[in-house]
């Protein structure tokens, strides 16, 4: 049995397993049941010997900041990992280089850039998520992407093996990149310009003005729910939905934000199947309208 196995192993390193550990608090959303092992490493010796020994189990999710994940009610029948706050670390390098560690906000990076009058890193002011979550879908705003700054990514794999990798051989695209979906993201390696703190803060301001006209903030929300279908249609997701769905729509407690219609929202007490439900109409409608199939942006986590 898995779990048994887990507590003889957990006695040879100093990170800890938790069993049946309740998810519904480690997301936006607000929504989720228990995994059955939670593993939260504090450092990357333990990360390593844990994949060497249990890397080939077939359900493993590396858990962020919890802001783009729909995660199911139920039992999630495996290892949900979330790296301790030694993988938040980040440092600067010459020239303008800045390493940060994968479980580092998008914000704290952006903050620290600015400290150091780098720029290049504004747009992260308004992701709300992690670095190795931005790294893993590209993720961007306001005409600004991962890939952008991105000099190399420090991986490791499910056999406890750590590879460097040069941006230059990952193929990046909208939301998605070319890299192994199996490895966890340790850190990353970015180049910035320097320029004036001032000039960096006004930015950082204005970008976080326009997210707060036009997004919803302080409620429970998962951000953008599905991608720009930008190789079938010209128009965003947002206008796509917007004339193809009635927006006072709601499933129990799932509802359409009144802000941004890309946005789904838990008004109080939504379900896995209420919000998954509301998701699967938006697609429905959208397709039936307009053709277009839409991808999520949002990663949905089953049992």
């Amino acid at each position: 049995m898995l779990e048994k196995k887990l507590e003889i192993f957990s006695k040879k390193i100093k990170s800890k397993f938790l069993f049946n550990y309740n998810l519904k608090k480690l997301n936006w959303f607000n929504i989720g049941g228990e995994a059955k092992v939670f593993f939260n490493p504090e450092n990357l010796n333990d990360l390593s010997i844990f994949l060497k020994n249990f890397g080939n189990e077939k359900n493993i999710f590396v858990l962020g900041a919890g802001s783009n994940v729909l995660i199911d009610d139920g039992i999630y029948d495996g290892i949900v990992i979330k790296l301790g706050k030694n993988f938040s670390n980040i440092s600067l390098l010459p020239n303008n280089i800045i390493v940060s560690g994968a479980a580092a906000t998008d914000k704290k990076l952006s903050n620290f850039a600015l400290q150091n009058e780098i720029s290049g890193f504004e747009f992260l002011s308004c992701i709300p998520g992690t670095i190795g979550g931005g790294l893993k879908i590209n993720s961007g705003c306001y005409g600004r992407e991962f890939k952008d700054i991105l000099l190399s990514v420090q991986v490791i794999d499910r056999k406890g093996i750590i590879k460097t990798i040069p941006s230059n051989y990952i193929n990046y695209s909208y939301r998605s990149s070319s890299l192994d979906k199996n490895f966890i993201f340790l850190s990353a390696s970015f180049k910035g310009e320097k320029k004036e703190f001032s000039k960096i803060q006004t930015e950082m301001e204005n970008l976080k003005k326009e997210k707060n006209i036009t997004q919803p903030s302080r409620i429970k929300t998962g951000g953008s729910t599905f991608k720009n279908p930008i190789d079938q249609t010209q128009e965003k997701v947002w206008e796509l939905i917007k004339k193809s769905v009635p927006l006072n729509v709601s499933f129990g407690d799932a509802s359409i934000s009144e802000k941004h219609c890309n946005f789904l929202v838990n008004k109080g007490n939504a379900s896995f199947e209420d919000m998954k439900k509301l998701v699967e109409y938006i697609r429905k409608n959208v397709k039936s309208k307009t053709g277009i199939n839409l991808e999520t942006e949002i990663e949905i986590v089953g049992k």
